[in-house]
């Protein structure tokens, strides 16, 4: 018999590919590698086509703003000026209140937060582009949803300062909102459990023979979890009422998008192999993002199944408030990334227009700073984190079962019977 290592003694020997980012601290970010295509080249198919039928799309780039700021092209979703102008103040109120959060974590006020800095446009803009009843399953950088949805400012941050007012009282981490008459379902520090939750609820709807479908994000990260090859499969087999969203925002908390598969191919390119039809989004452009919104919606509503749209952009700051980007990436990535701001974009779209102009644009920065300032003010009326328990001590207890069991019933006696002895 013959021993084939006796073939193989002149081989070199087995190694791994570690991924590695192409920029590090110090060094100068250059993406002209990137290959970004011209805006309204990408040709939009009919919302009913088969999935197979447009694998290109999920290789490419749907662009809707040129380097002019025009809207061209198929995708151009031709949004009258007053809704470009919503999306647009949606847009820059998510920033401000991004920006006095993290001020209030530097200030000890919360123990965490996280900005979502140049991805305004993935959440505001679809959260315009989905009917007001969708059911949203997020992440944890989708607070636009939320802001664009009309939600209160105040509310949230209640649950930021986990205060009295905090409806999820203090027992989830800060930003993990859970509002279910802005139809935004619980955010889970696990990454992508929303997935295959959305999946399942959007095959609810549909099997009620009900009209509202789901909409469920996460980072390219997680699309390396099980939970997202779950969804994917039910999605496709079932032909789910879902839109999957990945954030392509090139950066985890210190690992860099190849750690998922990012140098290899496209990240939409993973709905090919699940007959998913799939999208690759310029995520800075707001008006490319509620295009392929609205497509997908539309899609869904024909029972023509889900879509799943990667969100090429960039995230501009840290990962959270416990995160120093500068130990990991070039300190000139965010302003050498070749798909610019999503505000500055439509701003200079809705200029072009003759709708809107700086003075107008800086003087409603001014009023929603202000807004946001009192907002905190109200809020912080109702305590911060790290000012004394704000919620009952029983309640750690309440809330997990309609009735609480006899287990649970013992160990909130023996707590209380704890706590009283040891005079708290």
């Amino acid at each position: 018999m013959t021993d084939h290592r006796d073939n193989q003694r002149n081989m070199p020997p087995l190694t791994l590919h570690v991924p590695e980012p192409k920029f590090r601290p110090g060094d100068v970010a250059d993406f002209s590698d990137i290959d970004v295509p011209a805006a309204g080249v990408t040709p939009r198919p009919d919302e009913t086509a088969a999935a197979g039928s447009m694998r290109d799309l999920a290789y490419g780039l749907v662009r809707v703003l040129d380097d002019e700021a025009r809207a061209v092209g198929p995708w151009n979703p031709n949004l009258s000026p007053d809704v470009a102008l919503k999306i647009l103040r949606s847009m820059a109120l998510t920033r401000a209140f991004d920006e006095r959060m993290f001020r209030a974590q530097r200030q000890g006020k919360t123990s965490f937060y996280m900005k979502c800095t140049g991805e305004e446009a993935v959440a505001v803009a679809a959260a315009h582009a989905l009917a007001s009843d969708d059911m949203c399953f997020p992440s944890y950088r989708q607070q636009g949803l939320l802001i664009a949805r009309d939600w209160s400012l105040v509310d949230m941050m209640n649950q930021i300062y986990s205060n009295r007012a905090d409806r999820m009282k203090g027992r989830q981490l800060p930003i993990m909102y859970s509002v279910r008459d802005a139809g935004f379902f619980s955010i889970s520090g696990n990454l992508t459990t929303q997935w295959p939750q959305a999946v399942g609820w959007a095959m609810a709807s549909a099997a009620r023979g009900d009209t509202r479908i789901a909409a469920t994000w996460c980072g390219e990260g997680s699309t390396a979890e099980g939970d997202f090859h779950s969804a994917c499969t039910f999605a496709s087999v079932y032909r789910a009422p879902v839109i999957l969203n990945i954030v392509n925002n090139q950066w985890a908390i210190s690992s860099f998008s190849g750690f998922a598969g990012g140098e290899n191919t496209t990240f939409a390119a993973r709905g090919v192999g699940y007959g998913i039809a799939s999208l690759r989004v310029d995520g800075n452009d707001a008006l490319a993002v509620y295009a392929a919104t609205r497509w997908a919606a539309d899609r869904a509503r024909s029972n023509a199944g889900p879509t799943l749209i990667e969100h090429f952009t960039y995230r501009a700051e840290g990962h959270s408030t416990s995160d120093d980007p500068g130990q990991y990436r070039s300190a000139d990535e965010g302003s050498a990334w070749p798909l610019g701001d999503p505000i500055a974009r439509l701003k200079a779209h809705v200029i072009g227009l003759g709708v809107w102009d700086d003075e107008r644009h800086a003087a409603m920065d001014l009023e929603l700073a202000s807004i946001v300032k009192d907002a905190a003010r109200e809020a912080e009326k109702n305590g911060i984190l790290g000012h004394g328990m704000h919620q009952p001590f029983e309640t750690m207890f309440e809330d997990v079962f309609e009735d609480m069991p006899w287990h649970l019933k013992e160990q909130l006696d023996m707590a209380l019977g704890e706590k009283k002895a040891a005079g708290l």
